[in-house]
Parts: structure tokens; C-alpha cells; sequence
């Protein structure tokens, strides 16, 4: 029997950095009924505020929610009536200035120039350091036709891999990558979790649509977890309800 679902965020339960559709908010609500959940993605905490937690209906036992940024080098908890950060594990500033100089050499290496960018390209979480091919601001229509095949982060992850070879770089959400410290995936996030949770990894399941060799989620079922590979946020909707009807 399984005892938590976790999930990815964009792409999985909601469209590129928006929040929960109100039908989204309302399943995970009956999950948490049923299971403790842990979402598990890039984003900083700000957006997991805007797209997760600021979106569950009332009635959430937001007590067994396990709320992951940054690839789950950090982890925030309802404890016991606000949300709190248990730990974040942060790159210190050269680390940062060297991963910040890779990306300009790959990008000019390979020759990307986007047509347009909304907002800043490249973020930094504290744990992590977040390429948005883009803009940090980008108009889902536009994410979603730029690299629907990921070919084209592709090419630029292999550069970046040649000039960090000591940094864990993945792919992540419609346009982006992310680059954390060596061996820090969803899969050292996962099992993060399962000490601070207590869950052991074989009473986890994960849902996520980058569930393939170089998609950020394809860690998860290198770990060994049970693994549900969606295409989008409707699918994982059909997912959680098959899950509900199981697990009560």
C-alpha cells in the first residue's frame, strides 16, 4: 500500500508557472485525505507559495503535505498553522559565479538567440541555478512550441555537462534547466524525504511528465520508486482520482 504520492509541478499538476486550476486544488485536497503528498520540482519557494500552497480549498490537511523546491534541496512543512522551511542546502558565491560563467560560454558556444525573452534568463535559488531559455516570464503558448522535443536543451546541457562535470544539469519544465550540486536530483530529494518522512521509498509513488533518460523527473525511477509518466495536468487529474478510489 502506498503511503505518499509525490509529484512534479509544471507540466504534471499545473500549466508553466501557474497555479492550480481550482478542480486541481479540490483532488489534491481528497489526496491528502487519503495519503501524504510531496511535490518535487525546480521552482523557489515563491512560486510554490503562488502555484500550490495559496491553491488547496480549506478542508486540506495541509499537515501531510511536503512542499519540495529547488529540485528538494529544500523542504517547507505545515507545522503547526504556517509554513516552515525544515532545511535548504544553498551554493555558496563562487559556486554560483562559476555556474553563472558556464552558461554564458555554453549559450555563445552553441549559437541559441531566442527570437524574444520575457524577463530574466537565469534565476538564482539559493540551491539552485535555473536557465529559462525564455525569460523567466514567458507566455506558455511560446514555452510550449520552443522545445517540444527537448532537442534543443539538449545540445545546450551537453555543453554545459563538458564545463561542470562535478554539477548535476537537468532539464526541467517547457524551456528551462536546472544545475544543483553534484548527485542532488529528484532522486536525493526523494530520499531526503523519506528520512525527514519516515516513508520508506517502497510506500512512495511518483507522477511526473519528464519521466525519460535526461528529463529531471527520470531520476525518481533510477531510485526505484513506482513511477505514473503523464502528458499533462488532465491526465494526472484521472491519475489522482484512480489513486483516491484505491487508497481509501
Amino acid at each position: 500500500m502506498k503511503r505518499l504520492i509525490a509529484f512534479d509541478l509544471d507540466g504534471t499538476l499545473a500549466e508553466s508557472k501557474q497555479p492550480l486550476d481550482e478542480d486541481m486544488g479540490e483532488a489534491l485536497g481528497d489526496l491528502l485525505g487519503v495519503a501524504d503528498v510531496a511535490v518535487i520540482s525546480g521552482g523557489d519557494w515563491p512560486q510554490f507559495d503562488k502555484q500550490i500552497a495559496s491553491r488547496l480549498p480549506v478542508r486540506t490537511d495541509r499537515s501531510r503535505l511536503w512542499l519540495m523546491p529547488a529540485t528538494g534541496t529544500k523542504l517547507y512543512t505545515f507545522r503547526p498553522d504556517a509554513w516552515r522551511a525544515v532545511y535548504a542546502e544553498l551554493f555558496a558565491d563562487d559556486e554560483k559565479q562559476r555556474i553563472f560563467e558556464a552558461f554564458d560560454a555554453a549559450l555563445e558556444a552553441t549559437g541559441f538567440v531566442p527570437e524574444a525573452v520575457w524577463g530574466e534568463r537565469i534565476e538564482d535559488r539559493g540551491s539552485q541555478i535555473t536557465f529559462s531559455a525564455l525569460g523567466q516570464q514567458a507566455p506558455i503558448d511560446a514555452k510550449e512550441k520552443w522545445d517540444p522535443d527537448f532537442a534543443k536543451r539538449k545540445i545546450i546541457q551537453h555543453d554545459l555537462r563538458q564545463r561542470l562535470p562535478d554539477l548535476s544539469i537537468n532539464m526541467g519544465g517547457a524551456t528551462s534547466i536546472d544545475i544543483t550540486r553534484e548527485g542532488v536530483d529528484k532522486a536525493y530529494g526523494l530520499t531526503r524525504l523519506r528520512d525527514e518522512s519516515g516513508i520508506p521509498l517502497d510506500a512512495m509513488m511518483f507522477v511526473g511528465d519528464a519521466i525519460f533518460p535526461g528529463g529531471n523527473d527520470y531520476p525518481a525511477k533510477t531510485l526505484g520508486l513506482d513511477t505514473i509518466c503523464v502528458r499533462d495536468p488532465r491526465e494526472t487529474l484521472a491519475v489522482i482520482a484512480s489513486l483516491v478510489a484505491c487508497l481509501k
